[in-house]
């Protein structure tokens, strides 16, 4: 069974700060999204916050070891592209589903969250989508407990999205994943579920938890650029993220401003500063 990282509450304190660096560029990021407007000036956006709060990118270079290293602070998909999206001279229209996927590093320790929003006026089903996906990753973040295993987070997710009156495809071969210390930790965390061990969640671990849905099927290409991934059937897609940790008194959401605390309710349980 694969180890996962468990931090102290000092280090958990540390992702919490560049968790809140993470909701402060999306925010940003997406409050800058308009018809006409380009991806990469997004990306620049995200630059300027982490430049701003003394933070560094999790994801600027990311990957260069073993290929290509991603050129830019903030993955963004458009429309058919489900995840890692490179920023560029993509000019953005109207009704455009726009996914930021944004991580930050403060002192060594890292946050990484994902939104989706559209373009001026949402198509419905486009809409529904967004929700589904939001609500799947919060249906995670719920399952997480102290003694628990990383496989009801699955479960979770997967029979939130199996329950939904609308069929969606839920992305396979990319699942969230443990984080701390560094961006890509154990364990992997799918988001569709099958019985197998898993292993066991407490205190002091975090979890990247993200549903990444398509409004077609699951099936997935990578294009030539060697990051974005495309739906097979050419289908839109939306993904939602946050970095989630536990700690003695319950779920914390180092990456929402208000920790999670809105959505959580009985179960939130932030640490004292």
């Amino acid at each position: 069974m694969n180890h996962i990282e468990v931090k102290s509450a000092a280090e958990l304190k540390l992702m919490r700060r560049a968790g809140l660096v993470v909701a402060e560029g999306l925010e940003a990021m997406c409050d800058a999204v308009a018809v006409g407007v380009t991806t990469g000036e997004i990306d620049r956006i995200g630059r300027s916050v982490l430049e701003r709060r003394g933070a560094t990118s999790s994801f600027l270079g990311y990957g260069g070891e073993w290929g290509t290293p991603f050129p830019a602070v903030a993955c963004i998909s458009v429309n058919e592209e489900l995840v890692h999206g490179i920023p560029g001279d993509r000019v953005l229209h109207d009704g455009d589903l726009v996914s930021i996927d944004f991580g930050a590093i403060i002192e060594g320790w890292h946050g990484d969250a994902a939104r989706t929003v559209v373009v001026g006026e949402a198509d419905p089903a486009d809409a529904a989508l967004i929700e589904a996906t939001r609500a799947a990753m919060w249906a995670g973040a719920r399952a997480m407990r102290d003694g628990g295993r990383v496989g009801d987070v699955s479960k979770a997710i997967d029979g939130y999205v199996k329950r939904l009156p609308v069929s969606y495809g839920t992305l396979r071969e990319y699942t969230g994943h443990g984080i701390g210390s560094e961006m890509h930790m154990s364990p992997d965390v799918p988001n569709w579920y099958r019985p197998r061990p898993t292993p066991r969640l407490r205190a002091g671990m975090a979890l990247a938890i993200e549903p990444m849905l398509t409004r077609g099927t699951h099936h997935t290409l990578e294009l030539d650029d060697d990051w974005t991934v495309v739906s097979r059937d050419g289908s839109r897609g939306a993904h939602w993220e946050n970095t989630v940790a536990l700690t003695g008194d319950g779920v914390w959401v180092l990456t929402e401003p208000d920790g999670g605390a809105t959505e959580l309710g009985d179960l939130f349980g932030p640490l004292a500063d």
